[in-house]
């Protein structure tokens, strides 16, 4: 087959051709990764898209801008920039069981008859709207990706934004371009203006196969496909976004279709599936809320079968004229809820328990089950914590064995957990997981560390600091994390090559490698040798608080460390302090300062700050080159916790934003927090602050803060 057999070969203008080889590869794209109907195969494709390439090149001032050839990726951008959005992005109430359907239903508050209060028929009997016998929604699946905004206009993509706020996202044009669910233009008939929302999310098989190619290739896998897609559509190089098997699936339009176009929400997503946009299916159009509760459930039978992750159903009205009548109340809409699925909970085989060595030398029992999919992710390994959890859990039936039937769960559908064992006949007849006595990996006797206060918090250490090659491992992937010392390319398989070979037996030694010694390691080359050297070299000028979290002192995590630094203002005088005087800075107690001082009175510890600083390791203290002067800045001093997902920053950047600002971050609400930061799915922290008289606020006041910390507006 050959490019005039496709019948695009000469003849007719350039801009023709063009023309036709876009139209017809943006149909037959369509076709294959919506429809899952190809016409043709994967060479005939090929064999057009070349020739439109062909094409291009030499006339590329002809390009179109829905050419299947911008998938691929542009140029990168300098920055992402605001996306503001025309209507406003809203969240949505929650629903966790059947009464509280019901209840956004039929929910009823005679002490107030102001449009704020009750549900749905409360709301249309406060319009005057004469009731219906019955209303009709439409369940479709909550899906579990990055919310997106596409804008088109005369039917070609010109904008994408994240949700952010819900007044203001990030413009991500150059990403969403290069996702093939994506149209480039809509089929006719299509409205001059229109904005269309859904999700972009990973498809769970691709996402699992690029998962193994990043480990295969020595980087860190993912660790659920959800963040993975936010992270990539904040990329500034959208060869990354093209690289990955993202997708769009469209759940409703901002501004372009709607009354009197169309007249239900059903009919409006036929509509978008016609112009050429993929919807997630699973769609039931339900009279009244016992038909809802099915579907419901309907959808909850089948969720770990999708091809993508959900973390919910949504249930909307499906009459798009009664929407209007309901509005919204402050940041969501009356005639749409979510409903929350539990986590799911799936059946393995325990295949053994074995004991991870932690950088403090604490053993970790570590459940090794057959693969199992939970909730979208192939689960092998789960932590049980410790030893009481292993042997004394209620739900274990005495304890763990090997073989043992259990049911795994995804705890907050992130973190795998053994939930319960499941009895059986003979179980008793297997052999009983038991804490080793001595270290898994350098067979040193173990030792106790009671806890009076909560005999279940007792800890199994190995006392074999300096010479355990576990621990050794564990305290470099922590001195090199981003969080630390952010050596890029330094990831877990590196580390152990290094160890295994003695070429490193602390991180000072990191700062001895040469290309040479490194290159020679199993599938490293000079080029991949000189940039780790170069990324170890750079991260000598870390600051001080970086480079004392980097050391790995029991219960000194960033928050402290950045505390110490700020009070004494260099290494030396830390090195130097005694117990009264670090129990004088904000955040450390007794238990901290006996950890700190405990640290500085060995002598290993102080030769290796000592090797650290004169292979050249600054530990910088604070001061101007910090950034600006924290004295004027409105968050200085002040606490903040953070909950719930940050759409815009993500709480690791605001984090490091209000530290940088002066502000301090803590894990919990107490009565001395001054501001809870609430993003989306925020939880229990909600409500003690709530409880506490805690100021909560939301990402864009948080936002406005920092701002007017710097300087800003």
């Amino acid at each position: 087959m050959n490019q005039q057999t496709l019948g695009f070969g000469e003849g007719g203008s350039a801009q023709a051709q063009m023309d036709k080889l876009v139209r017809e590869l943006n149909r037959h794209s369509h076709r294959y990764h919506v429809l899952n109907e190809p016409e043709i195969d994967d060479r005939a494709y090929d064999l057009m898209y070349r020739a439109l390439e062909k094409l291009e090149g030499e006339h590329p001032e002809l390009r179109r801008p829905d050419s299947p050839t911008q998938r691929v990726g542009d140029a990168p951008v300098a920055q992402l920039v605001p996306f503001p959005h025309r209507m406003p992005m809203l969240s949505l109430a929650n629903a966790f069981d059947s009464a509280d359907l019901r209840a956004f239903e039929v929910r009823w508050d005679k002490r107030d008859s102001s449009r704020t209060a009750g549900g749905i028929l409360h709301q249309l009997r406060n319009h005057g709207t004469d009731l219906p016998s019955v209303i009709n929604y439409v369940v479709e699946p909550k899906l579990d990706g990055l919310a997106m905004e596409l804008v088109y206009l005369d039917g070609v993509l010109t904008g994408a934004g994240t949700r952010g706020d819900g007044q203001v996202g990030e413009d991500v044009l150059h990403n969403v371009r290069t996702i093939d669910t994506v149209p480039l233009c809509l089929q006719p008939p299509f409205p001059a203006y229109l904005s269309v929302r859904g999700e972009v999310l990973f498809e769970l098989a691709g996402f699992a196969k690029m998962n193994d190619a990043r480990e295969a290739a020595g980087t860190p896998r993912f660790k659920n496909p959800r963040n993975a897609a936010a992270g990539t559509m904040r990329q500034l190089n959208p060869a990354v976004a093209a690289a990955r098997p993202l997708m769009f699936l469209a759940h409703s339009a901002g501004e372009g279709l709607g009354p009197p176009q169309e007249l239900s929400h059903t009919g409006l997503i036929d509509r978008l599936e016609a112009m050429g946009f993929r919807s997630a299916g699973h769609r039931t159009r339900c009279a009244g809320m016992d038909a809802v509760i099915e579907a419901i459930a309907e959808i909850g039978k089948v969720r770990n079968r999708l091809a993508y992750e959900i973390d919910g159903a949504v249930v909307k009205v499906d009459d798009l004229a009664l929407q209007g009548v309901l509005g919204f109340v402050t940041r969501s809409p009356r005639w749409a809820i979510a409903y929350k699925y539990p986590a799911p909970t799936v059946q393995t085989r325990l295949r053994e328990v074995v004991f991870s060595v932690g950088r403090t030398g604490v053993i970790t029992p570590v459940a090794v089950m057959e693969p199992v999919q939970v909730g979208g992710v192939t689960v092998t390994n789960a932590t049980l914590h410790n030893e009481h959890q292993m042997l004394r859990k209620p739900e274990y039936l005495g304890g763990l064995r090997p073989g043992d039937l259990v049911s795994v769960k995804r705890a907050g559908d992130v973190i795998p957990r053994v939930d319960a064992v499941i009895d059986e006949p003979n179980r008793m007849k297997r052999p009983l997981a038991v804490y080793p006595t001595k270290c898994p990996d350098c067979e040193v006797p173990l030792i106790r560390e009671e806890n009076e206060d909560d005999p279940e918090k007792v800890v199994i250490r190995c006392p074999n600091k300096l010479g355990c090659g576990a621990q050794l491992e564990a305290g470099l992937r922590h001195f090199a994390s981003r969080r630390a010392m952010d050596i890029e390319g330094l990831g877990d398989k590196l580390v152990g090559l290094l160890v295994a070979a003695e070429m490193v037996r602390c991180p000072s030694d990191l700062y001895e490698l040469d290309v040479a010694g490194v290159a020679a390691l199993e599938r490293m080359a000079t080029k991949s040798a000189e940039n780790l050297l170069l990324a170890i070299e750079t991260s000598k000028a870390q600051p001080l608080e970086r480079c004392l979290f980097a050391l790995g002192i029991r219960h000194i995590g960033e928050a402290t460390a950045r505390d110490l630094s700020l009070h004494f203002g260099g290494i030396d005088a830390i090195l130097n302090a005694n117990k009264a005087s670090m129990e004088c800075v904000d955040g450390v107690g007794p238990e901290v300062a006996a950890s700190l001082i405990a640290f500085v009175s060995e002598a290993v510890n102080r030769e290796e700050v000592a090797r650290l600083r004169a292979a050249g390791v600054g530990f910088t203290a604070p001061g101007a080159a910090d950034g600006p002067d924290r004295s004027e800045s409105t968050v200085a001093g002040l606490v903040f916790v953070l909950t719930g997902t940050l759409p815009i920053m993500g709480r690791n950047e605001a984090k490091q934003r209000i530290l940088t600002a002066g502000g301090k971050v803590t894990g919990s609400v107490s009565k001395k927090t001054h501001y809870l930061v609430a993003g989306e799915a925020a939880g229990s922290k909600k409500s003690k602050a709530e409880a506490l008289g805690v100021k909560i606020i939301d990402e864009a006041a948080l936002m406005v803060l920092l701002t007017a910390g710097e300087g800003g507006p």
